[in-house]
């Protein structure tokens, strides 16, 4: 295990989190102490890289990276690779033939025979490259994209391989990757969180706030939820004029600041402070930046926010609308959710028994909005600092299952892809066999996308270390290599 390089962070000294929420009083400032600003374990660090006053403010990378922000779309419910990004002409072929030595059990019950793509692949762009009939939108962008097709997971389990994609472990109480960028770097606005996470409009994925939550890190860094439709509760602006806000503000101020005179170096105090202050300044800057009215309507009918017809697909983009919005205004890590638990499976991509049926409208609520983002960022010259993310917990089979038309969850092969800033375009990298059952060329567990994921933001998967329970925890455990034959 590698200890912390003397420029990195330092693990900090924890303080008594009940006691410290206990205290804290309660309505606006206290919810943006739960949600946003415990300080309690960064404050009492003897490391001097994080100021307790201002934890968001933005701190140097381990070296120069590509990417400023990062949008992460997170495709709950293990989105098929055969049916959208890796193409298999032998499954075709072999349509209706028992997989021969296959397991005769999966994860859900017993196996049925091979089945071919339920959509119709064609070639894309000038790559080339086959893409599937089930994406449109995303498939006019394939030049802009680098395919790893050869992902690996280490659960079949929804819940826990949604850890291990969103944490670096199938286990509860990890911090998320969100958590860990604005960790090491902070943020750019400091009248926004560092960290926002948009639950899809149906609802979140299985794991819930896990796949935002701070784990073991300061509870600072945990993703701040809210979306378009749903503004950040008790954040509505009171009815009082500009003059009498700023003049109760001043009048804070000005006890704050005579407080902490009579409590010098008191760090809880002053990150209590900054907690009710970065409350008040979003009362202002969160409720401007989810109304959408300022948009104009070539960019509502870019993204598909104006579906009268489908008003999921029309709230989703709206939430891609948002996402663009907070990365144009310096939020570092943006992750937006597509697909909700439902204990039937049938508001995600969890496509076990009608997987055509399920995956047309689950492709046609994602596949516009997030190829409008795309677009959008691209366009207004926010690609180039930008990395955007498209990443699943896991892939399918390659057979039905038995008696079902859909198949079940395989983490031994699937695909992800990112593109904009430091990403090779029209790239492909590993490959599963024959069949797209598992990888066999280049193989990548998810530990290597993440460490890919924050090489691009300057940051050294190896040095980024917390020390907890006596072990020096990263996001990656002890593995992980960056993909460099997908970087520019």
């Amino acid at each position: 295990m590698r200890h912390h390089d003397p420029s990195s962070l330092r693990a900090p000294v924890w303080l008594d989190r009940r006691r410290f929420l206990s205290d804290a009083a309660t309505g606006l400032g206290a919810v943006a102490l739960a949600s946003l600003f415990g300080q309690e374990g960064l404050l009492a660090s003897e490391s001097a890289s994080v100021n307790p006053a201002r934890p968001y403010e933005a701190r140097p990378a381990h070296f120069p990276g590509k990417a400023k922000n990062v949008i992460v779309v997170f495709c709950a419910g293990g989105v098929s690779q055969l049916e959208t990004w890796d193409y298999k002409p032998e499954l075709l072929r072999s349509d209706g033939m028992p997989l021969e030595g296959g397991p005769e059990v999966t994860f859900q019950g017993p196996a049925g025979n091979l089945a071919k793509p339920q959509y119709t692949f064609r070639p894309r762009g000038e790559t080339g490259k086959m893409i599937s009939d089930m994406v449109p939108h995303l498939a006019e962008l394939t030049d802009d994209f680098a395919f790893i097709h050869s992902l690996t997971s280490k659960s079949n389990t929804h819940g826990p391989a949604e850890n291990f994609l969103s944490t670096g472990s199938i286990l509860d109480g990890f911090p998320s990757l969100g958590a860990w960028v604005t960790y090491a770097l902070g943020c750019e606005n400091q009248n926004l969180p560092a960290y926002v996470a948009i639950p899809d409009p149906r609802g979140v994925p299985q794991n819930g706030s896990n796949n935002w939550g701070p784990g073991f890190l300061p509870a600072a860094f945990q993703g701040t939820t809210f979306s378009a439709q749903k503004p950040i509760r008790h954040l509505e602006p009171y009815s009082v004029t500009a003059e009498a806000d700023q003049t109760t503000r001043r009048m804070l101020a000005r006890m704050n600041q005579r407080h902490l005179e009579q409590h010098p170096g008191d760090t809880l105090l002053e990150a209590r402070i900054a907690s009710y202050e970065l409350a008040a300044r979003m009362q202002l800057s969160v409720p401007n930046l989810t109304n959408l009215n300022d948009e104009t309507p070539q960019t509502l009918k870019l993204y598909g926010a104006d579906d009268t017809q489908n008003p999921t697909k029309a709230a989703f983009a709206r939430n891609c609308i948002l996402a663009r919005r907070l990365v144009e205004s310096g939020v570092r890590f943006v992750q937006l959710f597509n697909g909700a638990y439902a204990s039937g499976g049938n508001l995600n991509w969890d496509g076990h028994n009608a997987l055509k049926a399920q995956y047309d409208k689950h492709a046609a609520i994602m596949d516009q909005p997030v190829a409008g983002m795309i677009r959008d960022l691209k366009q207004r010259g926010l690609l180039e600092d930008t990395l955007v993310v498209w990443c699943t917990e896991f892939g399918r089979m390659p057979m039905f299952q038995k008696g079902a038309k859909g198949r079940d969850h395989n983490p031994d092969g699937f695909t992800c892809w990112m593109t904009g800033a430091g990403v090779k375009p029209g790239v492909s990298h590993g490959a599963t066999d024959e069949l797209g059952q598992k990888a066999v060329e280049n193989v990548r567990p998810l530990y290597d996308f993440n460490a890919t994921i924050l090489h691009l933001l300057g940051l050294d998967h190896e040095r980024l270390t917390i020390r907890h329970n006596g072990i020096d925890r990263r996001l990656t455990n002890v593995e992980g290599d960056v993909i460099h034959e997908i970087l520019s």
